[in-house]
Parts: structure tokens; C-alpha cells; sequence
């Protein structure tokens, strides 16, 4: 169990960045997140929430998708799912 992070409104709806794409490599067959000169490549958990942002689904909307298909406790899902939206927003990566 992570340690959770500030709260942060569960209505906000992320969405990547100006010029920051998330993409399926067919070379690499694996999911990459494309931003001004930088290249992240998310693990499966990362990989999972990032699919989900698509700027009309809430954060609040998010976690109760994800905690439910992947059965986990809600709270500890909010916690995994905004402390990764928070280091890509610190990033650039994603607005909150």
C-alpha cells in the first residue's frame, strides 16, 4: 500500500498535454507516451490508467473503472492512480 497523496478533486478531468501523444508502438509492441523531446514508456499499471485519459472522463471516473476491473480497494486505487497523474503533471506529460 502507497502512502496517499494530497487529494485532489475527483471531478478534475486530465488530459495529456499540448503536443504529447499516447501511442501503440508496433515495432517496440508496447504503449509509449510521445512528448516534445522525451519518451516515457509506461509499465502495465501505468499503461492501464493512461488509456483512460481522454479528456471527457473524470478522475473520479478513472478509479472506479479501474478498481473495479482490476478488483482492488478503491482508496488504495485513488492513491496509485493520482500519485501518477501528479508525477506526469510534474512532468508536463498531463494537466490535472
Amino acid at each position: 500500500m502507497t502512502a496517499a497523496p494530497k487529494a485532489l478533486d475527483e471531478a478534475v478531468v486530465p488530459r495529456f498535454a499540448r503536443g504529447v501523444k499516447f501511442r501503440f508502438d508496433e515495432t517496440r509492441k508496447s504503449w509509449m507516451v510521445l512528448a516534445p523531446e522525451r519518451l516515457f514508456l509506461p509499465d502495465e499499471a501505468a499503461t492501464e490508467i493512461l488509456k483512460l485519459v481522454d479528456g471527457d472522463r473524470s478522475l473520479g471516473a478513472i478509479v472506479d473503472d479501474l478498481a473495479t476491473r482490476f478488483d482492488v480497494p478503491r482508496a488504495d486505487m485513488a492513491a496509485d492512480v493520482v500519485g501518477m497523474l501528479r508525477d506526469l503533471a510534474e512532468k508536463g506529460v498531463v494537466l490535472l
